[in-house]
């Protein structure tokens, strides 16, 4: 089984990286089937200012680059291709990139998950200039500006709430009169002076050239068109987790995201992990996604050292249990 490898991390994002760090460190020499979106949602963020260690900020496409080159100077591999299809219904674990076939004894999937847009070129256009999909890590950009929010959920309140911080005015645009967002949710909102509501409304186009400037904005009810200014669009109608390839295989939750047991990145399949925004649809931060995938990685050592021929050093010990808190 000289083919088989120790580690296959699917994904390349900061928990595949941070994950493949660790396990080259440790010796498993990984290989990461990265695919050709490496890097995950952080390759569309222009600046990100709240990841330890860049005081000074440091673009997102350059972030992951740096991460990559930190897992491949310890010996990671890598396949800069898409996962088509797995089978972890027996170890070796098998994972196929169109017709080439790899084996592994653990797998740590690293997939992310993928904001929902609204589908309009212009916002495509302008993703990284105004354009956001995550207001922790972007709100700070938009000091004193009219800041608007698309979305009708609990998670695009949660959004406007927060953007209150920096807009002199957060105005939340939904196309129904009605909010699928838990009440209370709905009445902070409207209890917040700096929140404004738009509905029913869609937005029918961004406006700008290097930068946002303005909306276009549809009434759903009379079709009539209006622009308004605006200095920010966040869009928060959702995410979708990248688990279309394991929801046959892996427990998941109604929404896809794959379930770990508490305290671990161990899926329902012994060797086989989840780290990241696969699994957590909770934080979604680059910082949680490394951590998690920090241990994946010491999760996927703590299995293999069980097995036979395992080449780690890192770590021998089984998971310690956790004492039993004293009052």
């Amino acid at each position: 089984m000289s083919d088989v490898r120790d580690v296959i991390v699917i994904g390349g994002g900061p928990a595949g990286y941070t994950a493949a760090l660790y396990a080259a460190r440790a010796n498993l020499q990984p290989l990461v089937i990265e695919g050709f979106s490496w890097g995950g949602q952080l390759m569309i963020t222009s600046d990100v200012e709240n990841y330890p260690g860049y005081p000074d900020g440091v673009m997102g496409p350059e972030m992951m680059a740096e991460f990559r080159r930190q897992a491949e100077r310890f010996g990671t591999e890598f396949v800069t291709d898409d996962v088509t299809r797995v089978d972890f219904s027996e170890r070796p674990f098998r994972v196929w990139v169109e017709g080439e076939e790899y084996r592994a004894r653990s797998v740590i999937v690293a997939t992310g998950a993928s904001a929902r847009w609204l589908g309009l070129e212009s916002e495509e256009r302008l993703k990284g200039r105004g354009v956001s999909a995550c207001a922790t890590c972007d709100g700070a950009f938009f000091r004193d500006k009219h800041i608007f929010v698309v979305g009708g959920g609990d998670s695009a309140f949660e959004e406007a709430l927060f953007l209150t911080r920096f807009g002199y005015k957060v105005t939340l645009v939904h196309r129904r009169d009605e909010f699928r967002a838990s009440q209370i949710m709905v009445d902070r909102a409207r209890d917040n002076e700096k929140i404004e509501f738009k509905t029913p409304f869609a937005v029918e186009e961004v406006l700008g050239e290097d930068s946002i400037s303005g909306l276009r904005l549809r009434n759903t009810e009379t079709d009539e068109t209006e622009e308004v200014e605006a200095g920010a669009l966040f869009v928060a109608i959702g995410h979708d987790p990248n688990t279309n390839l394991f929801v046959d295989q892996l427990d998941h939750d109604a929404n896809g995201y794959l379930v770990t047991k508490p305290g671990t990145t161990e899926t329902n399949i012994a060797g086989v992990f989840a780290a990241g925004d696969v699994q957590d649809h909770v934080y979604r931060q680059a910082v949680t996604a490394a951590g998690s995938g920090c241990m994946a990685a010491l999760d996927a050592e703590r299995f293999l050292a069980a097995d036979e021929g395992h080449a780690g050093t890192a770590l021998t010990a089984p998971r310690p249990e956790a004492e039993p808190t004293k009052v």
